[in-house]
């Protein structure tokens, strides 16, 4: 592939990104509700108040959400003079974009470093490339995502480019480039930075610094020693990166010591203030039969503000009739308050002990993996005007087939990725198997993570994609004689 025609091939893929991105853009503009409200409300709060916390007499402190992206969103709102959500989106859309074409260089290194010292592995790897910025850009998922005001757009930004500073790090180590104020000094100091921002994004994302850590103290004790570093050569990259990702936790950890009095380095996990108290049993009995993402929207966040109703269980929320007179009576009462009560969360709690007790291979096993299928499978655009329950084609056809269709998509793009794994493991590595375990590892921690949520949340899969499509890339370009 001569380069003209490989740089025409760039331009229309990133070009056609921004057009996907500019129709969403255009078609989404909501207004702002739900987790986007309260990052707006403590962006604004920094910038007015210089507190972080919720509007009110007197403005309340809170910790239940990191403060990467108000953060981020409080310098959007800052540099642009006012209250511009389409500021921060616009920002947001550029760094997506900026993140497919970083995709597309890892993933042609990568390519590179499986086919070895094949004759035509220059052609082929620049082919894979330019695949992989085809995927992301045209990825209907994340290009969603970037135009909606949650972190999810940015997390999935700093997964690409922790993966991008760890191949240079890497390769840069192999070559001897061992300087502190070198490259490998610039590239261990961008894994620390883009793993802090991760993990103040969304606190999941500890799980990319657990994996991506140990390999660099894996690789610098093994290059360490190959180029006859001491102890303290051997260890510097792995510590640097790793007191650079942990310096924010620390003040953030500090900070809510000193407002609250708890060790709270992260987000906890059901976002409540200390003062608050979650209803655990109702979680619980949740847990005990929810799949689908519907269910979020009928009963999940719905509990403790709305009415909830018994049509919107499916069949597997009842066990038996006196189950079902029990779930009702509990329906009953908290629908007259519209208030989660120790009683109500005391009674939930009892029929989910019941439900566990009956049957609990499909509470700890099988419910988990449909949950998690279901996470995978879905098309990911809850964030449009689009049914939940896409697959009830009577009652809305046009908005069905639209939604199917993007399941499709979604379908494909894991195929791809699959098939990619299956012919990169055939290659011959020529030092990327550090990348290979990161990215398999990675994925195979957020899966295990995702096992463990109450309800499904597509969205929560979306920062394994940059790994999914680096790998669709591997699929797309045909064999090469060798």
């Amino acid at each position: 592939m001569g380069k003209k025609r490989l740089k025409l091939g760039w331009g229309a893929a990133l070009a056609a990104g921004a057009l996907l991105r500019l129709l969403f853009f255009y078609r989404l503009r909501p207004a702002l509700s739900g987790d986007s409200l309260i990052y707006s409300e403590l962006a604004r709060n920094l910038l007015a108040r210089h507190l972080y916390g919720y509007s009110g007499t007197p403005l309340q402190p809170t910790l239940i959400r990191l403060p990467g992206y108000p953060l981020f969103l409080a310098a959007c709102y800052g540099l642009s003079g006012g209250f511009h959500p389409a500021v921060a989106l616009w920002v947001q859309m550029t760094l997506d974009l900026l993140g497919c074409a970083l995709l597309g260089l890892l993933s042609a290194r990568l390519a590179q470093r499986a086919l070895g010292k094949i004759e035509p592995s220059e052609m082929v790897s620049a082919r894979v490339g330019l695949a992989a910025v085809w995927l992301a850009a045209l990825c209907p998922f994340t290009a969603n995502l970037s135009v909606v005001l949650l972190p999810e757009s940015l997390s999935v930004f700093c997964v690409v480019t922790t993966l991008f500073a760890l191949e240079r790090w890497e390769a840069c180590s192999r070559q001897g480039k061992w300087s502190r104020m070198g490259e490998t000094g610039f590239w261990t100091a961008a894994i620390g930075c883009s793993l802090a921002w991760a993990v103040l994004l969304r606190p999941d994302q500890g799980l990319l610094a657990a994996v991506v850590l140990p390999a660099m103290l894996w690789v610098g004790w093994r290059t360490g020693a190959r180029h006859g570093m001491g102890l303290a050569g051997r260890l510097w990259p792995a510590a640097a990166a790793s007191l650079l990702f942990l310096l924010p936790l620390l003040a953030w950890g500090a900070r809510n010591w000193r407002v609250f009095h708890v060790l709270q380095p992260l987000a906890p996990r059901y976002a409540q203030d200390p003062d608050e108290q979650p209803p655990l049993g109702f979680y619980r009995w949740y847990r005990s039969w929810a799949v689908e993402y519907k269910s979020n929207l009928d009963i999940y966040w719905t509990y403790d503000d709305d009415p909830i109703h018994m049509r919107d269980l499916p069949a597997r929320a009842i066990d038996n009739p006196r189950q079902r007179r029990e779930t009702r009576a509990v329906f009953d009462r908290y629908n007259q308050t519209l208030t989660a009560t120790p009683a109500l969360d005391a009674a939930f709690a009892r029929i989910a002990h019941q439900r566990i007790a009956a049957h609990p291979l499909r509470y700890y096993v099988v419910l988990p993996m449909e949950r998690e299928l279901d996470m995978w499978l879905r098309p990911r655009l809850e964030f449009l005007a689009m049914p939940v329950d896409w697959w009830n084609f009577s009652r809305h056809p046009r908005q069905s087939v639209e939604e199917a269709a993007y399941a499709l998509v979604n379908a494909l793009y894991l195929a791809l990725a699959l098939v990619g794994l299956l012919r990169w493991a055939k290659r011959r590595y020529q030092g990327g198997e550090l990348l290979a375990f990161v990215m398999l590892a990675f994925v195979a921690l957020r899966f295990a993570l995702l096992l463990t949520l109450d309800n499904s949340e597509p969205r929560y899969t979306l920062e394994c994609f940059p790994v999914v499509m680096a790998l669709g890339a591997m699929a797309l370009p045909p064999r090469t004689n060798g």
